[in-house]
């Protein structure tokens, strides 16, 4: 059977609002069959990609989640170096409407022409909406509830075709466009005229795996029908159960809001991240989180997660 690999997601930052000594604003980068996509650039996030070894270089599409300075403060940076390295293809950006003007407002205040194409995508804040595609995976954006115009992003693998068993290959040595045309889901004639099913010579592929990246977002059940079933689920946690008005209030999540998404979601595991910095203990948010949804962690910096 076909197996699915390189399908991962590096967690670069995960703090709230403000970095502390020992953690980072939100940003991470999700790998699949050798592409990356970074997924929101705070402060520091350069910094972090040189720090954990990612192939920064090979980075051609940015997803920022809103214009909240812990979520896109570290662009601008991360644009000028790669302007500073001789960097020539097209960096694309998706975001909110307004970055393309902040950012050019920064490059012409400094008087920098970039060396390469710089692409901003706008997000639409109403709809659920592919906006990237490749011949492995779909990136699709959707809104969230949040104090300014806010989205997640869902990378999702697109369907592989039939597998072909080994045994009929080594017996009927098909051609190219016979090898195709099974992988299609057709069935297979032989010299004599005879038909063999499709199914008798084929095994399914592994079901497409997918990733959902929830950041600043208020508990609401709308949501849900964007991230049903996926594979991860990366929620934020700003705030313990004891805070619950106060993350009502503010347009955050707590912990347990996060695992009740995930569960009410069918996610098949859960990520809690942007942790607020007066949480000196993560391990009450990860209990919290496991009384509702039993396969939560907590997000590290530097670790490598894979989606399966």
């Amino acid at each position: 059977m076909e197996t699915y690999s390189n399908f991962s997601v590096t967690i670069l930052g995960n703090s709230a609002a403000i970095p502390t000594k020992n953690s980072h604003l939100s940003s991470q980068v999700v790998a699949n069959h050798n592409n990356y996509f970074l997924v929101d650039c705070g402060e520091g996030t350069q910094l972090q990609l040189i720090r954990y070894k990612i192939k920064y270089h090979k980075i051609d599409n940015i997803f920022i989640s809103h214009l909240h300075g812990d979520h896109f403060f570290g662009l601008i940076g991360l644009i000028s170096t790669y302007h500073l390295l001789g960097r020539e293809k097209q960096l694309n950006i998706y975001g909110p409407p307004a970055l393309k003007l902040l950012i050019e407002m920064q490059l012409k205040v400094v008087q920098t022409n970039l060396k390469y194409e710089l692409l901003f995508h706008e997000l639409d804040n109403d709809n659920y909406n592919q906006i990237y595609e490749n011949r492995d995976i779909c990136v699709y954006s959707f809104p969230l509830v949040h104090r300014v115009p806010t989205w997640g992003f869902k990378f999702e693998q697109k369907q592989k075709k039939l597998n072909i068993k080994k045994s009929f290959v080594k017996l009927f040595n098909p051609s190219i466009e016979e090898i195709l045309n099974i992988k299609n889901g057709e069935n297979f004639v032989c010299k004599d005229g005879a038909i063999i099913p499709n199914n008798e010579i084929t095994t399914p592929p592994q079901q497409p795996l997918s990733y959902a990246y929830c950041s600043d977002t208020r508990y609401d059940e709308s949501i849900m029908k964007y991230i049903t079933d996926v594979s991860v689920l990366y929620h934020e946690a700003t705030f313990d159960n004891s805070m619950q008005d106060k993350a009502h209030e503010k347009f955050h999540s707590t912990a347990s809001d996060a695992a009740n998404m995930a569960k009410n979601a069918n996610a098949t595991s859960l990520i809690l991240g942007h942790f607020s910095a007066r949480n000196k203990e993560l391990k009450s948010l990860l209990a919290e989180a496991c009384v509702i949804f039993k396969n939560t962690i907590i997000s590290q910096e530097g670790i490598e997660y894979l989606i399966s």
